[in-house]
């Protein structure tokens, strides 16, 4: 193991050092983000992430700004549902890349990836409404194939009490080389969503009778949706011995988070408050402990679908919601942050793949960490190749870099502010201003004792125009130096506090 990671070490540094020799490759910002990426391997002294305890609408690491304030770390990120398990036609599927994913990300200034885990066998993507579906096989899996007897691939059946060693090797691995990069990663234990929407579901999945050797008392026939339930004890003990497996491989890792499920319906309820309690339970007793984190339960079952008001009440650390939010909408007018939880927007559970540079704006003013499903090189789903979605990813690197440059910990939504209704602000200090029509907005500077700073962003490149400063105590109106939709940000002149 320590061999790997050095060989995944020198892989980072040597990508580093070639970006030095060219220095036009990188936005200077994101070489910085890169050499700073080193000191991310297991075993740094860097601590995971836990609730900002002024700020709850953001995570710190527990490092301080220059002004003594607990930084706030903001997230925002693309994945792709291949990052883990390779998937595709061919058995075994030819193999991710997973280093140039990582670079792909940090070239475009990300800091976190879901790492995706696929419970099935196999992926009917017509079930993803693709218009040329395609049977995509998926693995490794967590446990060994001992046999006797074969499961519905051909291969040999499940153990479920023994596990599959390079699985867990390969999730380290994982893990170390998006630490080497600077990039957080939130670990999926479990995967809902297909078995509720691909034929044949449950007759892929390793619980399924035929494709074990442990004698689980589980029907063959059904969906297979009790194993996302508390209602088969034996199953649960075979789901907690896999999800201590997963927390004991990846402890002394510090940019690690975990999700229970991806999209599991509203029967998982009470199976995924119980996962999040036995993971905050299990690593108490450990060296680190790590946010655990709770997404949408979407169904398209009326009687299984899930809301909103059920992720707030969870005891996940951090959720991401589907668009429904009363007045607002998490698409088109994202709500304000209340700092109940962490919310990390995932276009996943908006659109399933969807969103634009608008949104992104939307959901870092009002407080949000956004976040992108990715179809990436189109390996899995077919949604226009890399250049459709290059604004967006674009766009949520300009929001990450600005946030490591305003005082975040200190900030909140303030709609009221600003004329558009989207402003991030720590009012009288600084004000970060969306006008997703460009033009003019009237910002509401009455707490601004003295003079501001004033500078327009481009909200995908991320060139900054400056303009003279201006006087706050009294609301004033700003236009665009340049046509097309900007960002305004204000500063007081005076440094981090008037």
């Amino acid at each position: 193991m320590k061999a790997e990671l050095s060989s995944l070490r020198a892989d980072s540094n040597a990508r580093i050092r070639s970006c030095s020799a060219r220095p036009r490759c990188l936005p200077g910002f994101v070489a910085l983000a890169l050499l700073a990426s080193v000191a991310w391997a297991a075993g740094s002294v860097r601590d995971p992430l836990r609730v900002h305890p002024a700020n709850p609408r953001y995570f710190t690491d527990g490092t301080r700004a220059p002004d003594g304030t607990l930084r706030a770390v903001y997230l925002t990120g693309a994945h792709t549902w291949n990052n883990f398990q390779d998937m595709g036609e061919t058995d075994p599927p030819a193999p991710f890349d997973i280093h140039a994913y990582l670079d792909f990300l940090v070239e475009r200034g990300h800091n976190f990836i879901r790492l995706w885990r696929w419970e099935l066998l196999l992926w009917d993507t017509r079930a993803s409404r693709e218009q040329a579906p395609r049977r995509l096989v998926a693995g490794p899996h967590p446990w060994a194939r001992t046999g006797p007897g074969t499961a519905c691939d051909g291969k040999p059946r499940f153990n479920l009490e023994q596990f599959d060693e390079g699985y867990f090797r390969r999730l380290r691995a994982r893990v170390a080389a998006a630490a080497d990069r600077g990039l957080y990663v939130s670990v999926m234990l479990f995967e809902g969503w297909g078995l509720q929407h691909m034929a044949g579901a449950w007759k892929a999945h390793p619980f399924h009778p035929s494709n074990n050797i442990n004698g689980l008392p589980l029907a063959p026939e059904g969906r297979g949706l009790e194993v996302h339930t508390l209602d088969v004890p034996p199953v649960t003990r075979l789901q907690e011995a896999y999800v201590r497996k997963v927390c004991d491989t990846l402890n002394d890792f510090g940019n690690v988070l975990y999700e229970i499920a991806n999209e599991a319906g509203a029967y998982s309820t009470e199976w995924q408050y119980h996962f999040i309690r036995f993971i905050q339970t299990y690593e108490k007793r450990k060296r680190r402990q790590h946010p655990v984190g709770m997404t949408f339960q979407y169904s398209g079952d009326a009687q299984h679908r899930g809301s909103n008001a059920t992720l707030v009440q969870s005891p996940a650390d951090w959720i991401s919601p589907n668009p429904e939010a009363g007045a607002f909408d998490y698409r088109d007018n994202p709500p304000p942050s209340d700092g109940r939880k962490v919310v990390l927007a995932d276009t996943d559970h908006l659109w399933g793949i969807g969103g634009d540079v608008a949104w992104v704006w939307k959901s870092f003013t009002r407080g949000l960490n956004p976040l992108f499903m990715d179809p990436y090189q189109d390996t899995v789903l077919e949604r226009g190749g890399i250049r459709r979605w290059e604004p967006v990813r674009r766009a949520m690197g300009v929001t990450r870099r600005l946030a490591d440059e305003i005082a975040l910990a200190t900030m909140s939504p303030r709609p009221e502010l600003a004329s558009t209704g989207y402003c991030l602000a720590a009012p009288g200090r600084e004000y970060v201003v969306y006008l997703p029509e460009g033009g003019e907005v009237t910002v509401d500077l009455t707490a601004a004792a003295g003079p501001l700073e004033v500078a327009w962003i481009h909200p995908v490149d991320g060139t900054t125009t400056r303009t003279p400063a201006v006087q706050g105590g009294v609301p004033r109106a700003f236009r665009a130096p340049i046509s097309g939709t900007r960002v305004l940000h204000l500063k007081w002149k005076g440094g981090s506090s008037p």
